[in-house]
Order: C-alpha cells, then structure tokens, then sequence
C-alpha cells in the first residue's frame, strides 16, 4: 500500500524541483540598463512632395537620360506659343510636364538636347539643366 502512496509523491516532487528550476532559469539574458527605443522605432515617412519636387520626381521617374528645366525669362507662365516653340524645337522631348503654375516646363528626354536646339532654345528661355540632379 505504501507503493502506492511514495508513486505519486514522487512525481509530485519530481514537478515541483522541475518547475522551480526552470523558472529560477536565467536563460543567458541579463538586464542591459536601459532600451534605445529611439534606435527600435522607424523614423517617420518623410511628408510627400508638393509643387515642382512633386512634378520633378515625376519626371525622374521615367529614367529619362537628361532632365531640362525651361521657363520664360521675363517670369510670366508659358503660353501657347511658348508651348509650341518648345516642342518645334526639342522634339526629341519624350515628357513635358508644366508646373509652378505654368511658370515652369520639365522635360524629360534621352537625347541631349545640346547636340539638337539647345542654344536656339536658351535664346527664348531660362534653361536649366536637372541631369543627374
């Protein structure tokens, strides 16, 4: 009777010794002082581009080899015969995106436009080259 009784005392015990050494358990780990949250979080999203940022990247996008900027020279925004002269005149220009209300044009292209009309073009416009930019 006594066989009985020691069989289940032993497992008890056996479960108790077992239970507190491996809650007593380190593990390997120990207490590093304090977290770096800041390093642990992601940064935030930069905010999303507006205006000519916005319509540059845009054009950028098209992996265009050569990236110009015209506008008029005295300021005003284009108009339809600006418009028409640019593209009589640079043909080659795949993407031609207006922007700062009309202020501006961003034309995207693979032929470099000073092999083509680019002088004839800096004649009329403020010319700005974004290659590579």
């Amino acid at each position: 009777m006594s066989h009985k009784v020691i069989t289940p005392t032993l497992v008890l015990v056996a479960m108790l010794v077992l239970g507190i050494s491996l809650s007593s358990c380190n593990r390997g780990t120990s207490n590093p002082g304090p977290v770096n949250t800041a390093a642990s979080q992601t940064s935030p999203a930069p905010p999303p581009k507006t205006g000519f940022a916005a319509d540059l990247e845009y054009v950028r996008k098209g992996q265009y080899t050569y990236v110009w900027v015209f506008s008029r020279k005295d300021g005003k925004a284009l108009d339809k015969d600006d418009a028409a002269y640019l593209r009589t005149n640079a043909p080659q220009v795949v993407d031609w995106v207006t922007t700062e209300e009309g202020k501006k044009v961003i034309a995207g292209t693979n032929f470099d436009l000073a092999q083509g009309n680019l002088a004839l073009l800096q004649k009329r416009f403020k010319v700005e080259d974004y290659t590579g930019k």
